[in-house]
């Protein structure tokens, strides 16, 4: 049976913010362009299509402060300094093992400081609107900026933008492996489609995310968490790791950590994409035993939520409770920072709620007493900012807004970790070429996005829709003008 072969210069592998960015950058610089997606039309766009999107940036000019410190100071572990030592030296001077290295790559994110603003505004050009729109952060450790719409204007507005530029979508269609030439570049893809196999011979883009949605690829890299979480939305259930795959078959070389991913704390009775509970740090949080387990509030929560989400997945089934008060729930604006559809559960008094949530009455009084007993004098209380108000004599301490919980009736909520992305990716270089294990680019091949390697102990905010598009933009440039064809 004959296989179908289709030619074009450059294939964009994913239909998400970098896919799209990515094809229409590469049909602005003359390419033609393919783009496949394995959703249907209507469900295409992956994790981009229900985010909010929210982008680190001080104003569309300008990149929020300490950007590029935030990325480049997140633990990586302690990497050998006759490797990373060489990040210093003139380029041409590195060698072949630190090309290759597992690292965060300081000229990437030097690019992506230098590229955000003009990207946003190249996206401003094709229709897209940015402004400063509230977050369900109540209290915050940086400024960010949106698309207007979210993440499904991105999906609307640069589809249509590419379809104008003559891009042709190839929806249902899954990349299964890369097809490469007699000298080793990447001359396209083969792909399964509800009719069979085609090839569409290009230079190839990866941007088709992570693989949260392929619970085999998730039970390898995380072990027994891949049980506790899910993907944070419908989208990333097609993110399944076939990207990645195809290049580590090449001998693409990886970057970020493969044994984390980005956890956000939802509510797992929701089927709404981003359920999320960001509330905690005005109540105290309990495991399946009643007893408290982590410091709620160790400063904002937009900078800390992450990896508090982590401590309650380590509890019993991945999951916690977080309890409030009306003292709690009268802070201002706090009902924002609950995103789920589904009620709380309530209860007259302690004893009430715990047997409504499942855990055991007398240990849930006993806790609630004792983080009681250690609040402070609330009277320097301010909910805008990180108060210093912390318990005494408490383990887990709470360091900040800590306040007794007595005015019933109380309210709790049930959080788990969502999978928003996997941090373990593609390395690649500032011109979003796939690197290889030798510290060489693979010719012909692309990739940016969550695919790409960026995060290792913890992810730096609203920065993933925001390189997605940069490098997704300076992918298929690269793609479209490189010369290399398959």
């Amino acid at each position: 049976m004959s296989t179908d072969v289709f030619e074009y210069d450059v294939v964009v592998v994913g239909g998400g913010v970098a896919g799209l960015t990515a094809a229409c950058s590469a049909a602005e610089h003359g390419a033609r362009v393919a783009l496949v997606d394995r959703a249907t039309e209507a469900e295409t766009g992956g994790n981009t299509r229900y985010t909010e999107a929210f982008l680190r940036m001080r104003s569309l000019e300008e990149t929020a402060d300490g950007l590029e410190d935030t990325l480049v100071d997140d633990f990586m572990g302690h990497p050998d300094p006759s490797v990373t030592n060489e990040a210093a030296v003139n380029p041409d001077r590195r060698s072949a093992l630190y090309r290759s290295h597992h690292l965060v790559d300081p000229d990437y994110v030097a690019e992506l400081a230098a590229e955000a603003p003009g990207t946003l505004a190249w996206m401003t050009g094709h229709g897209m609107r940015f402004d400063v729109l509230p977050t369900p952060f109540l209290t915050t450790s940086t400024t960010r900026m949106a698309p207007v719409g979210g993440g499904l204007a991105i999906v609307e507005t640069m589809g249509k933008a590419a379809r104008g530029l003559g891009v042709e979508f190839h929806f249902e269609t899954t990349a299964r492996s890369l097809v490469v030439d007699a000298d080793g570049g990447v001359a396209g893809i083969a792909a399964r489609t509800p009719r069979g196999t085609v090839e569409l011979r290009g230079r190839v883009v990866l941007a088709s995310g992570g693989y949260q949605g392929n619970a085999e690829l998730m039970a390898r890299y995380h072990g027994g968490r891949a049980l506790t979480t899910r993907p944070v939305a419908r989208g990333g259930g097609y993110n399944k790791g076939e990207g990645l795959e195809m290049a580590l078959a090449v001998g693409a070389a990886t970057a970020g950590n493969f044994s984390l991913f980005h956890a956000e704390p939802v509510d797992p009775r929701s089927g709404e994409p981003e359920a999320a509970i960001f509330c905690f740090p005005h109540g105290v949080l309990v495991n399946a035993a009643g007893e408290r387990f982590v410091d709620e509030a160790r400063g904002p929560v937009d900078a800390w939520y992450e990896r508090t989400t982590r401590d309650i997945q380590a509890q019993e089934r991945g999951v916690a409770w977080v309890v409030l008060d009306q003292q709690g729930l009268a802070v201002p604006n706090l009902r924002a920072g609950i995103r789920t559809d589904k009620p709380a559960v309530t209860g007259a008094t302690l004893a009430e709620l715990a047997g409504r949530i499942g855990v055991p009455a007398d240990t849930l009084e006993r806790t609630v007493a004792a983080y009681n007993a250690a609040c402070p004098d609330p009277a320097g209380f301010d909910h805008r900012a990180p108060d210093g108000l912390a318990t005494t004599g408490l383990v887990p301490a709470k360091s900040h807004w800590a306040r007794p919980i007595t005015d019933g009736p109380f309210e709790a909520y049930p959080i788990m970790a969502a999978n928003v992305f996997t941090f373990g990716g593609l390395k690649t270089s500032a011109a979003a070429e796939v690197v290889d294990r030798d510290g060489r680019a693979v010719p012909g091949l692309y990739a940016a996005g969550e695919l790409t390697g960026l995060y290792y102990s913890n992810y730096t905010g609203s920065t993933s829709v925001l390189r997605g598009a940069t490098f997704g933009r300076i992918a298929g440039r690269e793609a479209a003008t490189s010369g290399v064809r398959g």
